[in-house]
């Protein structure tokens, strides 16, 4: 294992923008708080960081698993937790990576933590969905599906003196809403094919692309349809949602985004015929999005048009994390990246040496990932 950092950029720049007219900040106001509770950090599975992050970094400390860590960690307080290919949930401590607690699912974990008022909702590869105590990992409820869940959940308040309610997609082809606090179910929503990704949440709305090829938009407080628009090849990562539009990529070698109130899309970016099945980040004026191009692009939020590519040497499944300036992604060619925001010039990287699969997880000072080689892996500055 080995880090180094890299001053010469390694991008294939498109039409990059002028620095003077092109905003780089990363700011987002879901994300104020200091954890990273969720996938993607918020409900609008933002992908941004208010976190004060510098590099070079340092390997603080790794925790082994017995299987692949797909699942992105989430972060509250100064505890860590992760599902793994094991079967298993991990509570870590922040500080040096020992565990506190282990929960063993019915399969393998390939979700990631959801963490809201002091406990925990994950599913697991065989049709399970749980809300567990995150003080001990003790079940509070649980819930079958008819197959298995790999969407990780999202939460939203409804309307009124409601209880707050977490959403989560299944290979059954359904989205469930289920009371937070009993497990009740809220609503179910059918779609035509399997539910790969999260859905986000935003504005009194939901929204997730499906295997079917259509990005399906919710309306929260009954689970009735809102919109559906047509994709045009199926879509197994997330979306994020911003004022109002959707960003997601699909398996036919395009990125999206449409128009929620439109029903429509305004903008479609094409490159190389390979897939985008990552999660995009999304900032006030940016978009990122990893490819099996082997690349991680950033276009314009507004456009769709290129900004900037980097280059890695393998597929990039894991889904990019915005803070402040810099990038932090991993890739199938076993190594975790810091690249520029502005422009994508490389200042960092660490080989790990397996895929990276799993997303990063950050909080002020700290970067943690998991890898196939089934280790997560806890990064700080010097």
């Amino acid at each position: 294992m080995k880090a180094f950092s890299q001053s010469r950029p390694v991008r294939a720049s498109l039409a990059l923008a002028s620095a003077a007219a092109v905003s780089f900040a990363a700011s987002f106001s879901a994300q104020a708080a200091p954890d990273w509770p969720m996938f993607r950090g918020d409900p609008s599975l933002s992908g941004v960081s208010t976190a004060k992050v510098s590099t070079p970094l340092r390997l603080k400390w790794t925790f082994k698993t017995d299987g692949p860590v797909m699942s992105s960690p989430a972060i509250v307080g100064d505890r860590v937790y992760i599902g793994s290919g094991d079967s298993n949930v991990h509570c870590l401590n922040l500080a040096d990576g020992k565990a506190r607690w282990t929960f063993t699912a019915g399969g393998p974990i390939e979700a990631s933590p959801l963490l809201l008022d002091g406990r925990l909702y994950i599913g697991d590869t065989l049709t399970n969905f749980y809300c567990l105590e995150s003080k001990d990992g003790t079940v509070i409820w649980k819930r079958g599906f008819e197959d298995k869940v790999k969407s990780s959940a999202t939460w939203y308040q409804p309307p009124g003196d409601k209880p707050k309610a977490v959403v989560v997609g299944s290979y059954d082809f359904k989205l469930y809403s289920f009371d937070a606090l009993t497990g009740s179910t809220n609503w179910v929503y059918e779609t035509g094919n399997y539910i790969n990704g999260s859905a986000a949440v935003a504005d009194g709305l939901t929204s997730f692309g499906g295997c079917d090829a259509v990005v399906h938009v919710l309306n929260l407080a009954d689970g009735t349809k809102n919109r559906e628009i047509e994709a045009g090849a199926p879509i197994i990562g997330s979306a994020a949602l911003l004022d109002g539009r959707a960003y997601v990529g699909h398996y036919e070698n395009e990125f999206l985004c449409v128009d929620l109130r439109e029903g429509k899309v305004v903008w479609r970016y094409r490159d190389r015929a390979f897939p985008y099945t990552t999660s995009p980040a999304v900032t006030t004026d940016r978009v990122l999005f990893g490819g099996r191009d082997r690349r991680l692009h950033c276009v314009e939020r507004e456009t769709g048009k290129s900004v900037w590519v980097h280059q890695t040497r393998g597929k990039v499944e894991s889904s990019p994390v915005v803070a402040g300036d810099t990038v932090f992604f991993g890739s199938d060619d076993g190594r975790l990246y810091a690249v520029s925001l502005k422009d994508g010039s490389q200042l960092w990287q660490y080989e790990i040496g397996q895929p990276i699969q799993s997303s990063p997880a950050i909080v002020d000072g700290h970067v943690l990932i998991g890898s196939d080689d089934g280790s997560l892996y806890c990064f700080s500055a010097n």
